[in-house]
């Protein structure tokens, strides 16, 4: 059993930064892949990021490839998504997930088996 939760969510102006953090507990938090998905208001959720149980392998959407950067302290248990340049239609409420696997990197949901509850991001224009 692993639970997550979510921090970091805010206001910011566009061209701004936000650093979300994903709070973990239980014993197989190392051993999962974790992702990152976000869900804006009337559309459906989507993959944002992703990275292995190791840090050693990521996977982003196109949408924020070099402007977002995932990364994990499996010490601390915690995975953090650094987002920079922000834009409007990252707004969104950004969601936290643990994979099956120690390796795989899915885009989709029913590749993760934990959620957090989100944390909400707002980019002003």
């Amino acid at each position: 059993q692993v639970q997550l939760v979510e921090s970091g969510g805010g206001l910011v102006q566009a061209g701004g930064s936000l650093r979300l953090s994903c709070a973990a507990s239980g014993s197989s938090f190392s051993n999962r892949a974790m992702g990152w998905f976000r869900q804006a208001p009337g559309k459906e959720r989507e993959f944002v990021t992703a990275i292995s149980w190791s840090g050693g392998s990521t996977n982003y959407a196109d949408s924020v490839k070099g402007r977002f950067t995932i990364s994990r302290d499996n010490a601390k248990n915690t995975v953090y998504l650094q987002m920079n340049s922000l834009k409007p239609e990252d707004t969104a409420v950004y969601y936290c997930a643990a994979g099956r696997t120690p390796w795989g990197l899915p885009r989709g949901g029913n590749g993760y088996e934990y959620w957090g509850q989100g944390t909400q991001v707002t980019v002003s224009s």
